[in-house]
Formats: structure tokens, C-alpha cells, sequence
């Protein structure tokens, strides 16, 4: 089961709502942030010039670097859903995770001294629709949620459907291999694969196509 988010950017208006939604419903401290929605450009020459956002937030590898290196074992993922989450009794805040992920999107609570990110709002995994905050507050239907295992589901049929071409990821750093997937057609912009926006967010600049 690989449960991650697919985003559309042909369709993301880079409005933040995601970005505050996510923040109530996980009660994130002011200052620190789960996901980010970072601008794109512009790019180009006037008057042709592209720009599109990128919302950003754990890339729920497939082989995650933050798992290999934490020495407690907080950091696992979870066998029914295959999401990636922190234990919070196990985790003593030693921030070596942090490290161990190169997409820079773990943050140390300094009150609680335990480390937090994005995870797809595992604590609603028993409704009986379990959709994120970020994806249920989206106002143009950019971020859809689910099982890119199964070929039935929302984000497989949309993958399809866009088509490999249009189709991106975050690079692979370190054999990661992250799960989301962001589809951007160059009606919209031409993806960057080094985005010089995404420095001042602290998100790495390198990318590549699926």
C-alpha cells in the first residue's frame, strides 16, 4: 500500500488554505508548519513568463532515509497503511531524523522536544472516508489522497490520466524514493527542475520527472 498525495499544479492556485487547514486540524505550534505552498518563478522573459506553486511536505518515500537513521525506532512506518509516522513516547528529540531526510520536512517541537511532519492526518485513518485536512479545505480540487498500489483509486486513475509526461516528482536524493507526485502540464509552466523559489523555504531545489 503506498497511501501519499498527488497534486495537481495545473489546478493550484497557491492560496494557502491547505497550509492553514493543516495547521488546525494537527494544532501545530505557531512557527513551525507541516507543509508549505512555495512559488515557482518567475520564470521566462516578458511577455512570456510562467510561474506555478509547489506545495511541499513529507514525500512518504518508499525507502525513507528518516527511518534508517533514527535510533529509537520512533520513526516507522505503519504496516496497515504504509504511511510514514513518529512515535511520540519513543522519540527523545535527538533530531538525527532530521538528517536522515533529505527534503527538509521535519521540524523539532522546542516544547516538547519531539520531532513532527506531515502525516496525511493519520489521526482521522479510522474514518470511513480518511481524507486529509489539506485535501478536504482544497478550493480548486488540486490535492487528491490515496493508494497509488491500487489502480482504482483516485490518484492512480488521475496519474493516468495526466500522463507520464506530466507527471513529476521530487529527485530521489540519497535512494529515498518519495511517493508524491505532482502534475504539472506545460500549458500551465514548465517544470523546473532546479527552482530557485524554493531556497528561501529551506525545500530542496532538486527535482526530476517521473
Amino acid at each position: 500500500m503506498k497511501n501519499c498525495l498527488v497534486t495537481d499544479l495545473d489546478r493550484c492556485s497557491g492560496c494557502d488554505s491547505c497550509v492553514a487547514a493543516c495547521k488546525f486540524e494537527n494544532d501545530i505550534d505557531l512557527g513551525m508548519y507541516y507543509r508549505r505552498v512555495p512559488a515557482v518563478g518567475p520564470t521566462g522573459t516578458f511577455p512570456n513568463i510562467e510561474m506555478y506553486w509547489l506545495p511541499f511536505q513529507c514525500q512518504q518515500c518508499a525507502n525513507p532515509g528518516c527511518i534508517e537513521v533514527c535510533p529509537t525506532g520512533a520513526s516507522y512506518r505503519d504496516e496497515a497503511t504504509g504511511v510514514v509516522l513518529i512515535d511520540e513516547e519513543k522519540c527523545i528529540g535527538c533530531e538525527t531524523c532530521l538528517t536522515g531526510c533529505p527534503y527538509q520536512v521535519r521540524t523539532l517541537n522546542p516544547t516538547t522536544n519531539i520531532v513532527e511532519k506531515c502525516t496525511l492526518c493519520f489521526q482521522r485513518s479510522g474514518d470511513e472516508n480518511w481524507v486529509p485536512a489539506c485535501v478536504r479545505t482544497c478550493c480548486t480540487g488540486a490535492i487528491l489522497f490515496g493508494d497509488l498500489d491500487d489502480p482504482e483509486s483516485t490518484v492512480s486513475k488521475a496519474v493516468a490520466a495526466a500522463g507520464a509526461a506530466n507527471c513529476h516528482q521530487i529527485a530521489d536524493a540519497n535512494g529515498v524514493l518519495p511517493s508524491s507526485i505532482y502534475i504539472l502540464s506545460e500549458k500551465t509552466a514548465k517544470w523546473q527542475d532546479d527552482p530557485e523559489g524554493l531556497v528561501r523555504y529551506g525545500v530542496t531545489r532538486q527535482t526530476t520527472q517521473v
